[in-house]
């Protein structure tokens, strides 16, 4: 049983941000500081990704430990009140994002997923993002 008021929780839940979050705009100004340049969320791409790199024809997603289901990570908890409705939302979400990348993938694009919990290392993360469009990594 949820032991927030259903008014409470609807204020709550209407702050999650789709776009435009923390871990977004943390991966967007490391992105532009490396001198990439990109655009947001093209909806012509499949899975409206964070951000495009149509030249490249490469894609990153932040995703969100919680709503995304990072395996492993300590933010992948799972809410005790409605565990039926989580469950579900979550495999739904699991099922969409496997989707969006096969589709990315039949259309020739390659795709990156940051995790939410990645952007504390920025060292590694530049790293990564560096190897991920120049292309040197497997």
């Amino acid at each position: 049983m949820d032991t927030i008021s259903p008014e409470r929780r609807s204020e709550i839940m209407s702050r999650v941000r789709s776009h435009g979050t923390k871990p977004e705009v943390v991966v967007r100004k490391l992105v532009y500081g490396l001198g990439y340049r990109y655009r947001l969320r093209c909806p012509d791409v499949p899975g409206k990704p964070d951000l495009v790199f149509k030249g490249r024809k490469k894609v990153v997603f932040v995703h969100g430990c919680f709503w995304h289901r990072h395996e492993g990570c300590p933010n992948t908890r799972t809410p005790k009140s409605k565990v039926n409705f989580w469950r579900k939302k979550f495999e739904q979400n699991i099922a969409r994002d496997r989707k969006v990348g096969q589709e990315l993938t039949r259309a020739g694009w390659k795709y990156l997923i940051i995790w939410e919990c990645q952007i504390n290392d920025l060292e590694w993360l530049k790293k990564r993002i560096v190897s991920f469009l120049e292309d040197t990594q497997v």
